[in-house]
């Protein structure tokens, strides 16, 4: 079990920074973000592929979701990541072994746990009516017993800087008896996000130097500086940050730790992860906003569609000849690509470095990369989107290539919803399937038309496909993308898949909604048959 925070010095001396994202709780708390249990575990998998050290989970002793969380993320293989708990320090009048919020904490089995504690005596004295020495031992306590336990310990100093503007001799009181009783950080939050880069700069100074202990920034983006706060809090000292994916979070949101992270490592120099690791960010990006339902925002530093997008004319014919004259980072260095808004400008070696992933090596034509490309353009200017469905990619690059070959042709479907007499409404789904030379209908009800059509095309084709039976689809996303259509709008479904071993995911866009959720489950089927379980024996049947 893990005892220590990860503060270490990098290659030229500097203190790496400790990345300690929470998108799965602060995150969470944005207006019309709900992620299930299984969004959060894709969500850390894909943090844990970008390097990220610490992923927190939640709030174990909040609701139940969390909780399941916790304990289905014990099974999650981990390269990177450590699965973080959050909670709070001790209840006043309360000894920390006694406390039911820390215990629920331990409970969990994290190797890390993050407890906040108020930093502003306002908040002491008004919202938790306590004095201030009891906070105070509610700290040191707290962080104590946990450490006593054999887990890393961070404490957040809830409203850090406000209380420093307040009353800064109570504010570092706080901190020092975070650090004396042996957090792994102290982490100085600005709760309410109306702090200064100044003001940010010159309080971190001054911590600095009145502790040894590791500092960490937690800040908000009220006053639509929590980025740069953040940067400057490293500047000054810091060597853990905390943000969310994106900057979800409550009210204006929380610093964007994908934004942070390029900046800490092509601006600032600062290790973090790794350039390949770096290179994920657009992709990590697009699908967080994907799985959380949210459109991705084009005009995000580093990772938005038009972000490295140059407008027609002069301008755009210079950056094609001098891109570094006119990008302030290469594109290719945080997965993004260069384009104009009429013609597209780059994308060849991202495309081409995505099917060697894919196993589809393009490296030798790119006469057919150039074709590929605009096929991909042309179908993203539909509503289709890729970046949290790559199954649907690899179908797309095999028809264009000639190596797809299809497993079963669609000869029709037909969908029925019925209300009955009970209450319950039931879709039946009829479909008319050509496979291995052979003509089948099958029927088949379900509680929407999306399930109907599943079961009756398993029915249909199960007998000749057994790796089939392990495919389940594990979630189901509609977006609309042209809202001021209404009902005729164009619909775009993503399908999420797995069968036990692996998942991925699956796109489908048409006006209809039904059949943009049959292609996504067609993709979905094939690709799960193109890539069958090991247990799978017989792919084709006998």
């Amino acid at each position: 079990m893990e005892t220590g925070a990860r503060i270490e010095c990098g290659k030229d001396g500097t203190h790496v920074v400790t990345l300690y994202d929470t998108t799965l709780r602060d995150g969470t708390q944005r207006e019309g973000l709900s992620l299930s249990v299984e969004d959060k575990l894709r969500v850390a998998r894909r943090l844990d592929l970008l390097g990220v050290h610490y992923v927190e989970g939640g709030f174990p002793g909040s609701n139940p979701k969390d909780i399941e969380f916790f304990e289905r993320a014990r099974d999650l293989a981990l390269e990177t990541a450590t699965i973080t708990a959050f909670g709070a320090t001790c209840r006043k009048d309360t000894a920390a072994e006694d406390d039911p919020g820390l215990r629920a904490l331990l409970d969990t089995g994290c190797e890390a746990l993050c407890i906040f504690g108020k930093a502003w005596d306002l908040h002491v004295t008004e919202t938790l009516r306590a004095t201030l020495e009891e906070n105070v031992r509610m700290v040191r306590d707290s962080v104590a017993y946990l450490k006593s336990q054999g887990r890393t310990v961070f404490f957040d100093a809830e409203h850090f800087f406000d209380g420093y503007a307040h009353n800064a001799g109570y504010a570092l009181e706080v901190v020092r008896a975070a650090a004396e009783a042996g957090a792994d950080a102290v982490v100085l939050c600005d709760t309410n996000g109306g702090t200064m880069p100044h003001e940010v700069l010159r309080a971190v100074g001054v911590v600095h130097l009145e502790t040894d202990t590791p500092l960490g920034i937690h800040a908000h983006n009220d006053a639509g500086c929590a980025v740069a706060n953040s940067l400057l809090a490293v500047e000054a000292g810091c060597t853990h940050v905390q943000g969310t994916a994106n900057g979800y979070g409550e009210r204006a949101g929380n610093a964007d730790l994908l934004t942070i992270i390029p900046a800490l490592v092509l601006k600032m120099g600062r290790e973090c992860i790794s350039p390949d690791q770096l290179k994920l960010l657009t992709e990590v990006s697009h699908f967080i906003a994907e799985t959380a339902n949210i459109s991705p925002d084009p005009h995000q530093p580093y990772v938005g569609a038009s972000a490295f997008a140059h407008k027609g004319g002069v301008h755009a014919s210079a950056a094609a000849r001098l891109p570094e004259a006119y990008e302030h980072v290469d594109p290719a260095a945080v997965g993004n690509l260069a384009r104009v808004v009429v013609s597209e400008l780059a994308g060849r070696a991202s495309l081409t470095m995505k099917a060697q992933e894919m196993g589809i090596d393009l490296t030798a034509d790119p006469e057919t990369v150039g074709a590929v490309l605009d096929s991909i353009k042309e179908l993203e200017h539909r509503g289709y989107s890729f970046e949290a469905a790559d199954a649907s990619l690899e179908i797309m690059l095999g028809k264009r290539l000639g190596t797809y070959e299809p497993f079963f042709r669609l000869e029709s479907f037909r969908c029925i919803m019925e209300k009955r007499e009970d209450g319950r409404v039931m879709t039946e789904a009829t479909i008319k399937i050509h496979v291995s030379g052979h003509r089948y209908i099958a029927t088949a009800e379900g509680n929407g038309p999306v399930n109907a059509l599943d079961r009756a095309l398993r029915i249909a084709i199960g007998r000749y496909y057994p790796a089939l039976d392990p495919i389940e689809l594990t979630d189901f996303k509609v977006r609309v993308l042209d809202e001021k259509k209404g009902t005729g709008a164009v619909t775009r479904v993503l399908i999420e898949s797995a069968d036990g071993e692996k998942s991925w995911g699956t796109v489908g866009v048409s006006e209809n909604i039904i059949e943009a959720s049959w292609e996504a489950l067609v993709d979905s089927v094939e690709y799960g048959l193109a890539h069958p379980r090991q247990d799978t024996d017989d792919l084709h049947g006998t």
